[in-house]
This record gives C-alpha cells, sequence and structure tokens, in this order.
C-alpha cells in the first residue's frame, strides 16, 4: 500500500504516526520525526503510583541482610526505562554492616540520607562527617562517597535525583562543580528547630509545622538541592495537617508515628514504621496523628523544579 493509500485511511491527524522528511538530502534530515498537535500535544503517561514501599525497609532492617543498597522502584508502573521511585526521584535503603563499608557513586545532583539506625561516618572528597541515628546529611554528586558502619550495623535512607538526569542521558557534576558541599544536619539540632517552630506557633494558613533543609549555597532558593526539596514534616498527637494539592510529587519516609495515616484522594494510607510512601502529584492529600506522640515524617519533593517554573500550584482543598 502505498503512503498516499495508507493516509487516505487516517480520519484524524491524532491517528497519524510519526512521519519523517519525504527525500532527506542528508542524514541530519533523515533523523527528523514529525508530530503534530492530535498526536503529541498533550502526551498521555501512566500515572505516579500511590504506593507504599514496606518490604524493602523490612529487607534493609533484617540482621541478615548483606551490605548494599536496597531501591524502591517503581519504573515499570510508570514505564521509566531507568530505576525511579517517581519521574525525578529514586529513593533507596542502605545496610551496612558492622565494620563494613559501602561505596556510593551515583549520577546525580547530590544524595540525601538519613541515618534510621546506627552510626558511622562518610568520606566526601576531603571532608569527613560522623553520623548517627536520626541524622541526616547531603552529599555532593561531584564525588564518591565511601560510608563506613562503626560498632553496630546501619541503615540509612537514601533519596537522589538520579533519573531526573537520566531523563536527559546527563552526567554528575565534575569536581568542584555540584550545586552544594557536603551539609550535615545532626539530629539533636533538628529536634531544637523544630522545638522552636513549636514555641513559636503557626496558622491554619501554614501548610503544618516543617523544618525545612537547605544550605549556604541553596539559601536563596530555600531547597536543599536546586531541583530537590527536602523537610521534616510534624504533627502533634491528635493533630492533622490540612488537605491542600500540589504540582511536585513527595516521597515520603515515616520517621515516628503511632496510629497515623494519610488521605490521598480520599483513599486512606496508613503508615508503617520506616516505610517509604508515594503522593502523587496533583492529588488532594492530608495527614493524621491519631496516636498519643508527635509524628515525624522525612519529605522530599521535586518541589526546586517547580518553584523554578512558577508552576508548584498549591493550594488548600478544604475550603
Amino acid at each position: 500500500m502505498t503512503d498516499a493509500a495508507k493516509l487516505s485511511l487516517v480520519t484524524s491527524i491524532a491517528d497519524l504516526p510519526a512521519q519523517s522528511a519525504g527525500q532527506p538530502a542528508s542524514k541530519a534530515e533523515s533523523r527528523a520525526r514529525y508530530f503534530n498537535s492530535g498526536n503529541a500535544f498533550n502526551v498521555r503517561l501512566p500515572a505516579v503510583p500511590n504506593a507504599v514501599f514496606v518490604d524493602e525497609p523490612r529487607r534493609a532492617l533484617d540482621l541478615a541482610t548483606p551490605t548494599g543498597l536496597i531501591a524502591c522502584d517503581a519504573s515499570a508502573a510508570m514505564q521509566c526505562s531507568f530505576p525511579a521511585t517517581t519521574p525525578f526521584v529514586l529513593t533507596r535503603y542502605a545496610r551496612i554492616r558492622a565494620g563494613a563499608q559501602l561505596q556510593t557513586d551515583f549520577v546525580c545532583s547530590g544524595a540525601i540520607f538519613f541515618v534510621i539506625q546506627g552510626h558511622g561516618q562518610t568520606e566526601a572528597g576531603d571532608e569527613t562527617i560522623h553520623w548517627r541515628q536520626g541524622d541526616l546529611f547531603m552529599a555532593p554528586g561531584d564525588h564518591a562517597q565511601r560510608h563506613i558502619a562503626i560498632d553496630d550495623d546501619a541503615v540509612l535512607w537514601v533519596v537522589t535525583n538520579e533519573p531526573q538526569l537520566a531523563f536527559e542521558n546527563l552526567r554528575a557534576p565534575a569536581p568542584g562543580n555540584a550545586p552544594s558541599g557536603l551539609v550535615h544536619y545532626p539530629a539533636a539540632e533538628i529536634d531544637r528547630q523544630l522545638e522552636t517552630l513549636y514555641t513559636v506557633g503557626s496558622s491554619d494558613e501554614i501548610a503544618g509545622l516543617a523544618l525545612i533543609f537547605s544550605s549556604d549555597q541553596q539559601a536563596a532558593g530555600r531547597n536543599i538541592l536546586p531541583s530537590l526539596t527536602a523537610a521534616m514534616n510534624s504533627l502533634p498527637p491528635g493533630g492533622q495537617q490540612r488537605a491542600h494539592r500540589h504540582n511536585s510529587v513527595a516521597v515520603s519516609l515515616v520517621v515516628d508515628g503511632d496510629n497515623c495515616f494519610s488521605m490521598i484522594d480520599g483513599e486512606r494510607k496508613d503508615w508503617a514504621p520506616w516505610a517509604t510512601t508515594i503522593t502523587p502529584p496533583v492529588s488532594a492529600h492530608s495527614h493524621h496523628n491519631d496516636g498519643d506522640r508527635l509524628a515525624k515524617f522525612l519529605i522530599v519533593q521535586d518541589g526546586g523544579l517547580y518553584y523554578h517554573a512558577r508552576t508548584m500550584g498549591f493550594e488548600f482543598t478544604d475550603t
């Protein structure tokens, strides 16, 4: 069948396949493909799943698990060609046996680490930090890191923007070009800063009581990395965070919370210890603490992308 005959069978431009040059005069012209407002203007991709990862932390906390990384990979559900928890974020658990070392060299702008258990040290470039349970630190993506568990096994929660770089087939920053240096947020200082927030107080027009992590190099954007935001959100006993939505996706680690849950577009999602949860973009969601102690959950979002594009789209949905 000729091209003209095939074209006569198409009743809408939405049904046209990709078109090529009719008579390409060069290799560059032959690589061109042509779509239209019917088949490419509003591309529909699989949704970001409203998922909870519980097997991954269970494996990471298992005494029999060897030193290594365990990914929370939802790439199959999203039809991504690279490992991803959400389109621009990849989350992992890292287990390091006592006295052992774990080398990480992610293709990312930077890697965010939260210490679930244990204590040890991390070497990044010419700097070394010592960390303990409850600490948060960010390692720049221009150097590999060496993590060492001291005395006891250690478990870390690790978040990177590897999918963001993989999407455009980019490399990690060259040495000295990372958007931030090594940054350490000790658990005691996190608690002190949270206590300050509760002392000062908030209002219903502010989305909860959350401590936002940044650095001297990223303070202007108030993010931990140009594309990623990180926050320790909290809920007092019996409290709840107002229902709201935003265009960024949220990946959360349940740090502490008994009898807590989230509502995602009317669906209840119960929290589990050290679980990783995904809150899909644009979903109406709220968080609830029916327990008797302060609940904490660490949230990483690709919010920096939306802040820069002026498209965060935050709004309360309970009005």
